[in-house]
């Protein structure tokens, strides 16, 4: 698998560059910051875009949406945090934004299935951190934008968040093999296992 990662922004927000193996497309998740440099690195990959996702609606993980997107690219949200892209407040952000103009909006649900790029990713709501918070599984790693960090978890004291569904979202997150590779929204790649077994936000939760 292609994997790549651009995070080179002030909240040091990971955006995840994927595609199988032999693929000339490619998935980009949570396009927050720098659109150009995104695509510059993709195309150094030799790699076209062809869809862009959000784990959530926060701005550090959508505000370069339009601008990467574009006319052609579409771009995938929950439901939940659809309004995001217009209303920042009106969601329930603890700022004030302005309105993201993507053109071609998509709306993702649990239990939906993506095949973008060669690669299958099927969509986990997991809310807690905002109501439309959703990790990407693929069959040999997650994309857990901010529920979980390596050692750490997601916050979960703006004002649309929610404490116990975090919790349940977390208790999901374990079911998932050891082995299983962790790529989430901020910080270095991890594991499953490692988390379970390191992280303090979750020893009460085994």
């Amino acid at each position: 698998m292609y994997l790549d990662v651009f995070s080179d922004n002030s909240f040091a927000t990971n955006c995840w560059l994927l595609a199988a193996d032999g693929r000339d497309d490619a998935v980009v998740i949570d396009p927050g910051f720098s659109a150009s440099r995104v695509h510059a690195m993709l195309e150094q990959a030799g790699k076209v875009p062809v869809a862009a996702l959000a784990t959530h609606g926060h701005h550090d993980h959508i505000g370069a949406a339009a601008a990467f997107c574009g006319d052609d690219i579409p771009f995938y949200i929950h439901e939940a945090d659809h309004l995001a892209l217009l209303n920042a407040r009106a969601w329930g952000a603890a700022y004030d934004a302005a309105p993201i103009y993507v053109k071609d909006v998509r709306v993702v649900h649990e239990g939906d299935r993506l095949e973008l790029a060669g690669v299958t990713l099927d969509v986990w709501h997991t809310p807690g951190h905002t109501p439309g918070s959703v990790c990407y599984l693929a069959e040999d790693l997650v994309f857990s934008g901010d529920l979980v960090f390596r050692d750490s978890v997601g916050r979960h004291d703006f004002p649309n968040s929610s404490a116990s569904d975090m919790g349940a979202s977390l208790r999901r997150f374990l079911t998932l093999g050891d082995e299983l590779p962790v790529e989430p929204g901020h910080g270095p790649a991890t594991t499953v296992g490692r988390e379970r077994a390191h992280n303090p936000f979750l020893k009460d939760l085994a």
